[in-house]
């Protein structure tokens, strides 16, 4: 399951190397948490879980929109 991760082919699908590890990470976590894996476990451990529920693409990437007015005010970061 790991020998997916040495193709950039996963990778380029997701928009690159960092946002696949984000993803990975958040769904390790939730995996972690009690979540239910969303395939088969095999015995095989929660990250092998999560990359394969990346590859099957029962995981994605959402973005949330962000609010301009809020962003547009450098003092309300302060």
């Amino acid at each position: 399951m790991i020998e997916a991760l040495k193709s950039d082919e996963l990778a380029r699908r997701l928009g690159g190397r960092f946002k696949l590890c984000a993803l990975i990470q958040r769904r390790l976590v939730e995996l972690m948490d009690g979540a239910r894996p969303l395939v088969d476990r095999r015995g095989r451990s929660d990250l092998e879980v999560a990359i394969d529920e990346i590859l099957q693409e029962k995981v994605t990437l959402e973005y949330a929109e962000i609010d301009a007015d809020a962003v547009g005010s450098t003092e309300a970061l302060l």
